[in-house]
């Protein structure tokens, strides 16, 4: 019976691949030849083993040591049929070792290709979950910065709201100071009005003996004691303007407005030069009050020159009023020309002293209210752009004075 010799066992590490044809093959006809020559052996074995029983039949009468010769060549027959059979076994095993590693050798770069891929693949499975890690680091650190954020934009809310609390409780406050102070202050104006009049009467009857001071002469001697009066009484509302100068700057820079700050920094200028103008005034030889004027209900007289002022006066007024209204909308403040410098002082080019201070003030704020509101709104109603200037209507002035030549 021919043995059928075993397969070699699959290497279970090497990857299940499909082998080819003429490797195939070649197992194969290995296979074939191997088992060609163990039958050939075990045939050659079994007609010898034969031989040697017919030997024994015919020879029954041979000798003891004619048997135990041919024991021994049996014996030795067997010996070689088995060293042939496993130098078979060893030259299929080499050859089996043999495909082995040429199947190895074959399938050694798949493998290794294969094995890099792999390699590859868990890298870049590594990576991206690297980057979904910082994806999401990245993520967590944006919604905190945007929590920080929010949180301190919503600081940022509280303070400024309470910070504008302050200052409108401040602004209030400074307000309410303010309004007292004007107060004071008109009490004051009207107060140094009636004793104005009160001297101009006075004066009137030593001069001429009439109250109304019509065609009142003024000699050189007057002149200059009328300077002095008018003098000491700019002088006396000079002295409080560097408090209120400072007081105001103050209040204006607390309040940022800017622009109008600006604008009375250019007004106090002018009041200074006034100061000087006026300390420097001319004298006539004679002048004579023959202008007449109406105001409130009562008519006035004044010369030439007071004339002349009086229309400087409402002139300067609504210029200066259109400048602080300009101010006061370019700063986003409320329209309140009262609470203008400008118009609570009413000095502005005051550099003689042909009218008293109080009357060229009257007048001073009758333009100055005018050209606020035309500055504030942006308008031409009650004057005109000219050369540089802001100048008030010719008829405005004549409705306002009412002066004539008497």
């Amino acid at each position: 019976m021919v043995r059928q010799l075993p397969l070699p066992k699959r290497d279970e590490t090497l990857p299940h691949v499909f082998i080819d044809k003429e490797f195939y093959m070649y197992n194969r006809n290995l296979s074939n030849f191997a088992i060609s020559i163990s039958a050939f052996l075990l045939l050659g074995a079994f007609m010898i083993t034969d031989a040697s029983a017919q030997r024994r039949g015919k020879g029954e009468r041979d000798d003891k040591s004619t048997t135990t010769t041919t024991q021994q060549t049996q014996q030795d027959q067997q010996r070689q049929t088995e060293q042939q059979r496993r130098v078979a076994l060893e030259q299929q095993r080499q050859a089996q070792q043999q495909q082995r590693q040429v199947y190895q050798q074959k399938q050694q770069p798949q493998i290794n290709q294969q094995r890099q891929q792999q390699i590859y693949q868990q890298r870049q499975v590594q990576q991206q979950q690297v980057y979904q890690q910082q994806a999401q680091q990245q993520v967590l650190q944006q919604r905190r910065n945007e929590q920080l954020q929010q949180e301190q934009l919503r600081r940022q809310s509280q303070q400024q709201q309470v910070y504008q609390q302050q200052q409108q409780q401040i602004y209030q406050r400074k307000r309410d100071q303010q309004v007292g102070q004007d107060q004071q202050r008109r009490q004051q104006i009207n107060q140094q009005q009636q004793q104005n009049t009160l001297q101009q009467q006075n004066r009137g009857q030593v001069w001429n003996g009439r109250n109304d001071g019509r065609n009142q002469q003024y000699s050189r001697q007057q002149q200059e004691q009328l300077r002095r009066e008018r003098l000491n009484q700019y002088n006396q509302q000079w002295g409080n303007w560097q408090n209120l100068q400072y007081q105001r700057q103050r209040q204006l820079e607390q309040q940022r407005r800017q622009s109008y700050l600006r604008y009375q920094n250019r007004y106090w200028d002018e009041i200074r030069r006034d100061q000087l103008r006026l300390q420097q005034a001319r004298y006539y030889d004679n002048y004579v009050n023959n202008y007449r004027y109406y105001r409130e209900g009562n008519y006035y007289y004044t010369s030439q020159y007071g004339a002349q002022m009086l229309r400087d006066a409402v002139n300067r007024g609504y210029e200066q009023g259109y400048y602080a209204g300009q101010a006061d909308r370019s700063d986003g403040w409320d329209s309140d020309y009262n609470n203008s410098y400008g118009y609570q002082d009413g000095a502005f080019g005051y550099d003689s002293y042909y009218v008293g201070l109080d009357e060229y003030q009257y007048y001073f704020r009758q333009g100055f209210q005018r050209g606020y509101e035309d500055g504030y709104y942006g308008r031409s109603q009650y004057g005109y752009y000219s050369n540089g200037k802001y100048a008030i209507l010719g008829s405005l002035i004549g409705n306002i004075l009412q002066i004539a030549l008497d």
